[in-house]
């Protein structure tokens, strides 16, 4: 009890000229102790926000978390109950969505906080919450760069490019397995630490500290977690791209040579189709990643390498609000762009409206077709 108190009255001091003064409330007002040990100093000196800072940003949470807990709910239960959705190519599709929604169930967290304007579940709650952030961002990076090499494979190997269930399921434990270290050094303080951002309502690892270690996590975490990932995106992609160019060019010249305008039958134009649309569906969601967790890693070299006073408060909100987006959106992208996912809702969902075809139904029809044309003819 005694060193509690000892402990309070030198906190006490310390930051007794960040407090209140002259009427105007601090960021860190209301906090003991405990919870000034692990807020950064540069937060002490900001005065708090507006309430309705606080009041908006918990509305627009919860607008993403029920966006993002439907969508990716949805696309988690069909891709696991539907058999025919249950290939190597969707179990990483399926393990987006499970990351995704780890994003957005720790967002009661960010809204509490909100709701009692500051840092109320204090330093436990922050250690959830950055843990969960921490699995998610990291996982739903390197699936995204998963996707990107299935496609790639599938689209530029379509022979023998197919990933396989065990190949798959062995992308999935290694994705896992990456993101476990630097999701729990920072909790065992082995290598960095989480802490309180911005308005102190959610948290993230410590780019803000200025010691050596901090700047060395920042800049492993970076390249480990966003170049790491980005670059094989664009790798893959950039050759799926290479491919269908080659391949279309190909076409044109070889139909120009038979002075036939296509060489396409109907049946394989369709199912390229269906290929191509899933392969522009990866490549959005790959897209939206990288656009959303941009602002955040630029943040973090800020923080890190350059001149802080730039990261106010508010400022650093946009980006904890823009990689949030992203899980918002990625389930909706592959409700609109997978042809048998919208085929399942569609069935499971009719009052949804969903108006896709049926890829059973026309193969059944042209094999109908074919089989009587030759008892006509005879």
């Amino acid at each position: 009890m005694e060193n509690e108190t000892q402990n309070y009255n030198v906190y006490g001091a310390y930051f007794a000229p960040l407090r209140s003064s002259d009427g105007v409330k601090m960021l860190v007002d209301g906090l003991d102790s405990a919870d000034l040990a692990v807020v950064p100093e540069h937060w002490l000196s900001y005065p708090a926000p507006p309430a309705s800072a606080h009041t908006a940003l918990a509305l627009l949470y919860c607008f993403f978390t029920a966006a993002a807990l439907i969508g990716n709910g949805l696309v988690i239960f069909v891709f696991a109950t539907t058999k025919s959705l249950r290939t190597s190519s969707n179990l990483l599709i399926l393990n987006l969505a499970i990351f995704d929604f780890i994003m957005m169930a720790k967002a009661p967290f960010f809204i509490y906080n909100s709701a009692m304007r500051g840092f109320a579940t204090g330093a436990l709650g922050c250690q959830i919450f950055a843990v969960m952030g921490s699995y998610s961002g990291i996982g739903a990076s390197m699936t995204n760069a998963c996707i990107a090499y299935d496609r790639h494979s599938t689209i530029t190997r379509p022979l023998d490019g197919r990933l396989s269930r065990g190949k798959a399921l062995l992308m999935i434990a290694c994705v896992w397995i990456y993101a476990t270290p630097w999701s729990l050094m920072p909790v065992f303080n082995v290598w960095g630490r989480f802490v309180p951002e911005g308005y102190l309502t959610s948290c993230t690892f410590d780019y803000l500290t200025n010691t050596f270690d901090t700047k060395l996590f920042v800049g492993c975490i970076f390249t480990c977690s966003y170049l790491f990932p980005m670059g094989f995106i664009i790798y893959f992609y950039s050759g799926i791209v290479k491919q269908v160019f080659a391949h279309e060019a190909a076409l044109r010249e070889q139909a120009k040579k038979m002075n036939v305008e296509s060489l396409r039958s109907n049946q394989n134009a369709s199912a390229e189709s269906a290929e191509i649309r899933i392969a522009k569906a990866a490549l959005t969601v790959c897209f939206l990643f990288v656009a959303s967790w941009t602002p955040y890693g630029v943040m973090s070299l800020i923080g890190a390498f350059g001149d802080q006073q730039l990261l106010t408060p508010g400022v650093t909100m946009i980006p904890a609000v823009a990689c949030k987006t992203v899980a918002c959106i990625d389930p909706w992208v592959y409700a609109i762009s997978h042809p048998k996912y919208r085929q399942e809702l569609q069935r499971r969902m009719p009052w949804l409206q969903i108006r896709e075809p049926d890829d059973n139904a026309s193969t059944g029809t042209n094999n109908t077709t074919n089989s009587t044309a030759p008892a006509a003819t005879a």
